[in-house]
């Protein structure tokens, strides 16, 4: 007879539930993304996702983690010129998108935050960290808070187009073609005078 219900002992129970989370926050988004359907992706009772993971919040927290650590982006940035920073930068993210296993991870946190104040929180703690530690070490520059955010709209805003919603032509485009036309922007926000004085 077919065993049913809980695994039994160490059978990876755990980390079939949390490859099951991610694919279902990836697919529906936080709201949709249900406990029962993510138990039955796993192949286990509902009460093992509970026993292992609290809330449905918690199972997000621990499913949905960015691919990297906003540490390790701060460790890669600096090597090199300053003035081709957001070459550099955005050559490693799409180095995140074109991996099956990453990019997925990045699209259900896209898809959650606009929902889910766990994956929003995710989300400016990366821009956060990432953008505003590694300026204030290494450039020093003037409005050093409000420049990652507008290096992350740029980000976040490629990543739906390209990976997302695969617009065309930027869909298919090569990398080398993605960073000529973005990079230049992006450094201008790391780097360059921002004029930030209101019109008149």
């Amino acid at each position: 007879m077919a065993r049913t219900g809980r695994r039994p002992g160490h059978s990876g129970a755990r980390q079939a539930i949390l490859e099951a989370a991610r694919e279902a926050f990836c697919e529906h988004g936080y709201d949709r993304a249900s406990i029962r359907a993510i138990a039955g992706r796993a192949r286990v009772d509902p009460a093992l996702v509970h026993h292992y993971f609290g809330t449905k919040q918690q199972l997000f927290v621990a499913a949905v983690q960015l691919p990297l650590q906003p540490a390790e982006v701060i460790g890669q940035l600096p090597d090199g010129d300053p003035g081709t920073v957001g070459e550099r930068l955005i050559r490693f993210y799409l180095g995140i998108g074109d991996n099956r296993g990453d990019r997925d991870v990045v699209i259900g946190l896209l898809r959650s935050a606009a929902t889910s104040e766990p994956a929003a929180a995710l989300l400016r703690q990366f821009a956060a960290e990432a953008g505003i530690g590694w300026m204030a070490v290494q450039l020093d520059p003037p409005n050093a808070r409000l420049r990652p955010t507008l290096v992350a709209s740029q980000l976040i805003g490629l990543f739906m187009l390209r990976y997302i919603i695969k617009v065309e032509p930027l869909a298919s485009a090569s990398v080398e073609e993605v960073v000529a036309a973005v990079a230049p922007t992006v450094q201008r926000y790391l780097t360059a005078e921002l004029d930030l004085q209101p019109s008149l």
